[in-house]
């Protein structure tokens, strides 16, 4: 959780994950699968009114093998890189149902007051080493939303510095 003023009013975040477990609201294929999910809430404290603005929910389900809905550790952040005096709030997690050494999906999702941005992708992993020694990576990739397109440059770059800084899968919880 976290607590901080800007000019709309207090800010507070509240972040949490379910880690493993199995959801009935989901269908399953078989009793050995498991579901995963995300959540995050947004609420803005004005005299002693409060208000949620927005939610962030993700989820994976019906995963018979490893599986992943988690935020990256160190990632959250709030600031006003643009100096307006409205904070913008930083959520970076993954999502992952695989058995094998394949990428993760990632997301960097940012609101600015109510107004949300993504930045979705993929992490890197090394699946090999070619025969001259080189290793051998899939994954990295993203893509901005159409929202994000439109930011001032100072957002862009904040993502994607958060994206290189978090890019390597690291194979730790």
């Amino acid at each position: 959780m976290l607590f901080a003023g800007d000019k709309l009013g207090d800010n507070i975040v509240i972040t949490t994950e379910t880690g493993n477990h199995f959801n009935n609201k989901f269908k399953h294929e078989s009793d050995d699968s498991s579901d995963a999910e995300l959540f995050a809430y947004h609420f803005i404290i004005s005299g002693n009114q409060s208000k949620q603005t927005w939610k962030v929910y993700d989820f994976i389900s019906d995963c018979p093998v490893d599986i992943v809905a988690s935020f990256v550790k160190n990632t959250f952040a709030v600031t006003d890189l643009n100096n307006n005096g409205i904070a913008e709030t930083w959520l970076m997690y993954k999502t992952v149902c695989h058995g094998d050494v394949s990428p993760s999906d990632m997301k960097i999702i940012m609101y600015e007051g109510n107004q949300k941005y993504a930045m979705r992708g993929e992490n890197k992993v090394q699946v090999g080493t070619y025969e001259n020694g080189e290793k051998q990576f899939i994954g990295g990739e993203f893509k901005f939303d159409e929202n994000f397109k439109k930011v001032p440059k100072v957002f862009k770059e904040y993502a994607q510095n958060l994206w290189h800084k978090n890019l390597m899968e690291t194979w730790e919880n």
